[in-house]
């Protein structure tokens, strides 16, 4: 029985299946990233259309974490498939802490700098402001040093073989002039 995984993949127009194969742990990372922005935007509005209704970098530091934590587990567990442990947990919360920074400037920036609230903008304009910098312009940005700091750091590639994965043997065979030995990936999950 194909996995979950492979029945994605087979949905896949023929023509995208090898970027997506090539790029596979882009894809799964993105795709955690998508459910955890949906996950985090749902929080945030929740927390500033209730108890945190005039603290709106608050509710959107912890609707953040809330992605944080649940993204952890998802990219630990699928898209990165690593092992755990605790320097990598201490090297996710570091990175993590990072990013929530780069997440809350674009919104402290919008409302307290550029004074993108009320009064001095109406209701739905203080609202689209929150939404474009925090949700958008936050989020995209923090995507990207997350993305490159977790795979420079936290789920950084290893040495040894993965559990349940063969490890190509040399060869010692000789080989036949103008031979090139197949190009192996190089970010196999």
């Amino acid at each position: 029985m194909p996995s979950p995984t492979q029945r994605a993949l087979a949905r896949v127009p023929d023509r995208l299946r090898p970027f997506v194969v090539r790029h596979r742990r882009l894809v799964k990372f993105l795709l955690v990233g998508s459910g955890c922005f949906v996950l985090t935007t749902l929080v945030n509005f929740e927390l500033k259309l209730t108890v945190l209704q005039h603290k709106p970098v608050v509710a959107l530091t912890v609707a953040t974490v809330i992605g944080t934590v649940v993204s952890y587990v998802l990219n630990r567990r699928w898209a990165f498939r690593a092992a755990g442990s605790r320097r990598e947990a201490l090297m996710f919360v570091l990175v993590s802490a990072v990013a929530i920074v780069v997440n809350d400037v674009p919104l402290a920036v919008s409302r307290y700098l550029l004074d993108l609230r009320e009064p001095y903008v109406d209701p739905v304009g203080q609202e689209v402001a929150d939404f474009l910098s925090g949700i958008v312009v936050g989020t995209f940005a923090a995507m990207v040093f997350r993305y490159w700091a977790m795979r420079r750091w936290v789920f950084a590639p290893s040495a040894r073989p993965t559990p349940g994965r063969p490890v190509p043997a040399p060869t010692t065979a000789p080989r036949e002039p103008g031979y090139a030995a197949p190009e192996m990936p190089r970010d196999v999950p």
